[in-house]
């Protein structure tokens, strides 16, 4: 017997097909000698429908045990279907129970339920129509990053999770300690952390790229993609505790390059993605937001806009809008000046370069003005920032000055100083909340939803 998943099936399988399909039961409807099904394994969005026979061995006790969430394991033959949106339907010759589920207690019944709900069932709620393509989009588009950098020679490195540096510089970092809670050495009523595990003050890393830069100096072209974290005490719809990050670094790359990088980048993801998900997006579309599709081809279709803060500045003074937060040169951009340019202004993602050094973190490049920095910030529709990135500062002397003047301890960087004493280069790279994209190709609400589990305040279950 062929064992198919349900997708090949569905768009492959052909009449008289013998096959073999494993999954979970959505549905059952029962007439005068036979009955329906609905199965589904994951692999798709879309059911398959399998007729049950009356003649079917057991069918009478079967029926009884076969309800919503039951695992079963199904053999038979493929027939033309008469119903709408199928093409094939599967005529049960063996069925096999593998596992019940209780009517009375199994939380996932055939109705919607809030996604409020679902995240207090997080055990149970892949299984639902909507978390099911969330997560076969997620997978798609960690497949299109690799497939993107791979294609192009860069390497991927695995940066570590434990670090004693904070990249950022922001804090809200989770520490890394071994030490006896209730009986916490100290030096002068300090934390004596030479007792530690490592000796020194420990975190979990919020961002790769400083590791990175390290690789990318010696192998010009690399990328990181893993999980990072920040203590940032926030219960909004975009924050999450635990995340994972895609930044690539390259090396003999200036800010122009680092943004050209991007856009290619994005477009490839969301292409990838309309091309293997196909029915995943438009259900996106139909049930999430009725946007989802144009978005995609506005990103796919459309050369990015560019300008430089100070431009961008003077076209948010000139807003026949009222913002919540003023705009002056100098001030960051808050998600409504960038959702209004991206929205209002240009209609299409934009990029914004060469922001004030004074609101940029100490390793992007000064540039010649003095008072700006070669960073770079890509602004989509709907959502504002979804990329960040910059030229790095490569010279050793102006970032010793800069980590001096931001506080940054440089006997904690003194091997990233090191990088700009020994063949140092013009390099860039960027960073992509992988949550945040999935969020904005699928027009989910909640963050927490793109996420297989959610890490919160207050909230580490499952």
């Amino acid at each position: 017997m062929n064992k198919r998943r349900i997708i090949e099936v569905l768009r492959h399988g052909q009449a008289d097909d013998q096959v073999m399909v494993q999954g979970w039961l959505r549905t059952k409807r029962t007439l005068k000698d036979f009955s329906f099904v609905e199965v589904n394994d994951g692999s798709s969005l879309a059911n398959l429908q399998v007729v049950l026979d009356g003649s079917l061995a057991d069918y009478d006790r079967l029926l009884t045990q076969l309800q919503t969430g039951a695992a079963v394991v199904i053999e038979g033959k493929l027939t033309p279907s008469p119903g709408k949106g199928q093409r094939v339907e599967l005529k049960a010759a063996k069925l096999e129970l593998l596992g019940g589920a209780d009517p009375s207690s199994y939380p996932l019944q055939k109705k919607r339920h809030s996604f409020e709900f679902l995240r207090t069932i997080g055990h149970l709620r892949p299984r639902t129509n909507t978390i099911g393509a969330v997560m076969r989009v997620r997978n798609a588009c960690a497949t299109a990053i690799h497939q993107f950098f791979q294609e192009r020679g860069f390497l991927w490195v695995h940066t570590p999770i434990i670090t004693a540096s904070d990249c950022e510089g922001a804090g809200d970092l989770f520490n890394v300690t071994t030490l006896d809670l209730q009986k916490v050495p100290k030096n002068g009523g300090s934390i004596d952390y030479s007792q530690d595990f490592f000796g020194k003050q420990a975190y979990l890393t919020v961002s790769g790229q400083l590791e990175a830069e390290v690789m990318a100096l010696a192998f010009q072209n690399v990328y990181t993609f893993g999980p990072t974290f920040r203590a940032e005490n926030s219960n909004t719809s975009r924050h999450l505790a635990e995340f994972w990050m895609v930044e690539p670094e390259m090396a003999f790359c200036d800010l122009e390059g680092d943004c050209q990088w991007a856009e290619e980048f994005l477009k490839y993801i969301f292409k990838f993605v309309l091309e293997k998900c196909p029915e995943d997006m438009e259900f996106f579309d139909q049930r999430i937001d009725n946007t989802v599709l144009t978005t995609a081809d506005n990103i796919i279709n459309n050369e990015f806009a560019w300008l430089t803060y100070t431009e961008a500045i003077k076209l948010l003074e000139k807003a026949d809008q009222k913002f919540e937060y003023p705009v002056a040169w100098g001030v960051d951009l808050q998600s409504e000046h960038e959702r209004y340019l991206a929205e209002a202004v240009f209609k299409r993602p934009t990029i914004v370069t060469d922001y004030p050094k004074d609101i940029k973190a100490f390793y992007m490049r000064l540039n010649d003005d003095g008072k700006t920095v070669a960073a770079m910030d890509i602004l989509a529709p709907k959502i504002g920032e979804i990329i960040g990135g910059s030229q790095r500062e490569e010279r050793l002397d102006i970032l010793t000055q800069r980590m001096q003047e931001q506080g940054v301890p440089e006997e904690d960087l003194w091997w990233y100083l090191d990088l700009r004493r020994y063949g140092s280069v013009p390099h860039a790279g960027f960073g992509l909340g992988f949550e945040r994209i999935v969020q904005f190709m699928t027009g989910m609400a909640n963050i927490r939803d793109v996420i297989p589990f959610p890490r919160t305040p207050m909230n580490a279950e499952f």
